[in-house]
């Protein structure tokens, strides 16, 4: 991939992120963090994001200016994930 097609990738993929999965992500945070759990259609979005995570592996690490947001981003896919089971394990 040329450096202009890797810096388009990332664009769509900032682009993406900012109007669509962290304002998704946000939603659900709130929604685990008042004990509330996640259904299939929240479920089947956090697997979607971690398979495309997984996919996009070997061009973020070209880009280690990214780095910071990923490892942020990651934290907070965690902690969602972790409440969500929490929730579920408890009702």
């Amino acid at each position: 991939m040329s450096h202009e097609d890797e810096t388009g990738t990332i664009q769509a993929m900032l682009d993406r992120l900012n109007n669509e999965r962290l304002p998704r992500l946000l939603e659900m945070k709130a929604q685990v963090d008042r004990g509330e759990c996640l259904n299939e259609i929240e479920l089947s979005f956090l697997e979607h994001v971690f398979a495309e995570a997984n996919n996009s592996r070997s061009l973020l690490s070209r880009h280690p200016e990214f780095s910071q947001l990923i490892g942020k981003l990651g934290s907070l896919y965690a902690e969602v994930t972790q409440k969500a089971l929490d929730n579920a394990n408890k009702s």
